[in-house]
């Protein structure tokens, strides 16, 4: 399955999740929530949030292009992400006031959601909990590849609720390619 990355709704979905934690949280907890949000997504509609990479690191499963925007230490000036959002030391800071007009209400009740439900425990926790998700695999110093339709299949999803996901997920991936090279 493919997805269409989208930066904007990314630094959305992570400025909301900070703006939640007194606008500072150390950077790994914030990815590892951003990566729960989309898991859970993808579980319920078959479709990620952020649409980003899933993959498996030596502390746990991340999102690939949001760990890359986070770690830049150089970024552009027109970067989206680093509009919302700063890293000062380990941590990530929200940057002005934040906006949601990319999220939809869904993809913020999931936020909140997963907020809720484990964005007041330290970082090691979180790792921790995301280190029994039945997706991940320690590889080591390397990364590897989480592929959406084994998460969906470690939640309970037959084959072919597979197989309709991933045509859903087809369908939207052009159409948003299609939009975007529109523009």
């Amino acid at each position: 399955m493919e997805f269409f990355f989208d930066e904007r709704k990314a630094a959305q979905a992570a400025s909301l999740l900070l703006d939640r934690h007194d606008r500072r949280m150390p950077y790994i907890k914030l990815i590892k929530l951003l990566y729960l949000a989309d898991r859970e997504a993808l579980i319920e509609t078959g479709l990620p949030i952020t649409g980003d990479r899933f993959v498996s690191m030596k502390y746990g499963p991340v999102l690939s292009r949001v760990l890359d925007l986070v770690k830049e230490p150089n970024p552009a000036e027109d970067s989206v992400w680093h509009s919302y959002i700063a890293r000062e030391g380990y941590d990530a800071v929200l940057v002005g006031s934040p906006t949601s007009d990319h999220l939809s209400e869904y993809d913020e009740d999931v936020l909140r959601s997963i907020f809720d439900s484990c964005g007041h425990e330290k970082w090691p926790d979180v790792v921790t909990r995301t280190h029994a998700l039945p997706e991940w695999t320690d590889p080591g110093a390397s990364a590897t590849q989480i592929e959406p339709e084994d998460i969906l299949r470690f939640a309970g999803f037959s084959d072919e609720e597979v197989a309709t996901a991933a045509a859903q997920a087809a369908t939207t991936y052009k159409l948003r390619t299609h939009a975007a090279a529109a523009r």
